[in-house]
């Protein structure tokens, strides 16, 4: 089962990647079908149910708080619109739904390093990628894809063993 569940988010993050690459957009219905599928192949791997849902609540307590710091930043400090401007609501949504799919501290490394790994792929692609602005949700994407797809082939330890 676990496995199914992996190759179905691998195939819905792929989805989210090329559409934010191809269209700086991707259809509504893939975020909440991240969200279920990510929530699934967590609760899937979980120990115990209370366990699950402490990190969960935990995880979206954190994103929370860091969209609610991208927007103050953006709109008193730099002066500029949020929405759709700095951040977009693809990204935000794609936030929550990462944060469904891994328990915290596991939620931590990756969100921080699919954000750096983001930030340095858009720096070398820049003159090849002809957009405005970071497809963050597509390149956090690509990261989340090779980060399952290695622990599929590999069978490295449990990203859910911590």
């Amino acid at each position: 089962m676990s496995y199914l569940l992996s190759v179905l988010t691998i195939m819905c993050l792929g989805q989210i990647a090329y559409q934010d690459f191809r269209e700086r957009q991707a259809y509504w219905f893939l975020f909440p079908l991240a969200m279920i599928l990510f929530g699934s192949l967590h609760y899937s791997n979980s120990v115990e149910s209370s366990l699950f849902l402490n990190y969960v609540m935990f995880n979206m307590l954190l994103v929370t708080l860091i969209v609610v710091a991208l927007y103050a930043y953006t709109r008193f400090v730099a002066k500029k619109r949020f929405l759709n401007h700095s951040l977009g609501l693809g990204d935000i949504l794609f936030f929550f739904a990462f944060a469904l799919g891994f328990p915290t501290i596991t939620f931590i490394i990756l969100f921080a390093n699919a954000i750096v790994f983001s930030l340095l792929t858009y720096l070398f692609l820049k003159k090849v990628y002809l957009g405005e602005t970071v497809p963050l949700a597509g390149l956090m994407g690509l990261f989340l894809i090779a980060v399952i797809g290695y622990g599929i082939i590999f069978k490295s330890p449990s990203l859910y063993a911590y």
